[in-house]
């Protein structure tokens, strides 16, 4: 009996089908995304090669290899084609601070402590829920790198992403800093939202006449949405900040 290969994402095909038009080996990939990461995390030659090779069909370091591949975000659209590499221009920056999550313990130097926001069901049975911040959570990372992408500190609040719309770029679970500072649109940047009392993440664009769509990079199964103006004021939509950095915590 022949045994089956793997078959590859369409994300792992078009970073295989860049990477071979750069004329870069998978060791230099693994290299290049190793000296974004927070030591003593990596991402080696043979994990990369199971990615590309089908073997993993998801990556937590998809917007990472992006950048070392010099791609824009909306690649990580499934729905985006290679061919488009050339003519587009990425209207959102790829974001590499080199912050981690600390455990509980002794603060240490270069180290933040941050609201938590979550959904928080509303009394009396009504079902509804409204955004409210709910503990804290230690961050650690260096001021010059907050600095470098004009982050305040004070502006920091963090979320815990739910769901699948966002896979496989920012899976179900992933911790999720987000700046309040950063609340103006610019196409295809990701965004937190809070829309009638949810607590949710998307990818915006605006449309005219003061029109907003939202995208999922997994959009098999969560389709964009598109409000109008006043839809928007109705449906109770707030920007709550951009999404400046994420960690896959599972």
């Amino acid at each position: 009996m022949t045994k089956q290969l793997p078959t590859p994402s369409r994300l792992a095909l078009k970073f295989k089908a860049r990477r071979e038009e750069l004329d870069l080996t998978q060791a230099d990939v693994a290299t290049r995304v190793t000296a974004l990461l927070v030591p003593p995390k990596k991402l080696t030659q043979q994990v990369y090669a199971a990615f590309e090779g089908g073997k993993s069909q998801t990556t937590k370091h998809a917007m990472k290899i992006a950048q070392v591949l010099s791609m824009p975000m909306e690649a990580l659209d499934e729905s985006w084609e290679l061919s488009s590499t050339v003519a587009k221009q990425s209207n959102a920056k790829l974001i590499d601070a080199p912050i981690a999550v600390w455990e509980d313990g002794p603060p240490l130097e270069n180290e933040v402590e941050v609201p938590m926001l979550k959904e928080v069901e509303q009394p009396e049975g009504s079902g509804r829920t409204e955004i409210e911040e709910h503990g804290t959570v230690k961050l650690g990372f260096s001021q010059s790198s907050l600095q470098s992408l004009g982050v305040d500190a004070s502006n920091i609040v963090c979320i815990v992403v739910s769901g699948n719309s966002m896979a496989p770029v920012i899976p179900d679970g992933s911790l999720a800093g987000v700046d309040r500072g950063k609340t103006a649109i610019k196409d295809g940047d990701i965004f937190a939202i809070s829309q009638n009392g949810q607590l949710r993440v998307k990818i915006l664009y605006r449309l005219p006449r003061g029109g907003l769509r939202m995208r999922s990079f997994n959009r098999d199964e969560h389709p964009d949405e598109e409000y109008p103006e006043e839809q928007i004021q109705t449906e109770g939509i707030v920007i709550l900040g951009r999404i400046f950095w994420y960690s896959v915590l599972r």
